[in-house]
């Protein structure tokens, strides 16, 4: 059981050649995409790093403990499940399983990112059942639940411009 109410779960994909930033790698190709994303895992890492929150990271395919996420900071686990909704319920489910009463997530690869707007969410669950942060894409950067809602993992298209409005409906 853990002492802090807290938890941040970050979502990351294993920086491998050929399968990070995809639809960007077809433009600049895999190594300049390649160095790009360990740019923005770098970005993710010095932001989260300081937090009071419990962090754990999830990887995409293997867990790698020699890496830029410090055994000492962050937990470490895999990603389980069939589609990003899949997987995302399950580590909430994780959560709050182990006692966090306010979890978040967020990606790996947010340049914008800042640990003001990490701190806004966890405050914000002090208030409310839920937070977003929106993305300009139509998708979100970030969710937070103070209990777990499935729903919001069901029936979306994963990847498009209509994921924060089906999220929110």
């Amino acid at each position: 059981m853990n002492t802090n109410k807290d938890l941040l779960i970050i979502f990351t994909r294993n920086p491998v050649l050929g399968k990070v930033k995809r639809r960007l790698a077809a433009k600049i190709g895999d190594p300049a995409a390649l160095r790009l994303y360990e740019f923005l895992l770098k970005h993710t890492h010095e932001v989260t790093k300081d937090l009071t929150c419990d962090k754990i990271v999830f990887y995409s395919e293997e867990i790698v403990q020699e890496d830029i996420w410090d055994n000492g900071i962050f937990q470490k686990k895999r990603q389980e499940g069939n589609d990003l909704g899949e997987r995302m319920k399950n580590a909430f489910s994780e959560g709050f399983a182990d006692g966090y009463t306010n979890v978040v997530i967020i990606g790996s690869d947010l340049f914008d990112l800042q640990k003001e707007d990490l701190k806004k969410a966890f405050s914000g669950l002090n208030k409310f059942d839920y937070v977003v942060g929106p993305a300009q894409d139509g998708g979100y950067y970030l969710l937070g639940m103070k209990s777990l809602n499935s729903k919001l993992f069901r029936n979306k298209s994963w990847g498009s411009d209509a994921v924060l409005q089906q999220t929110l409906q």
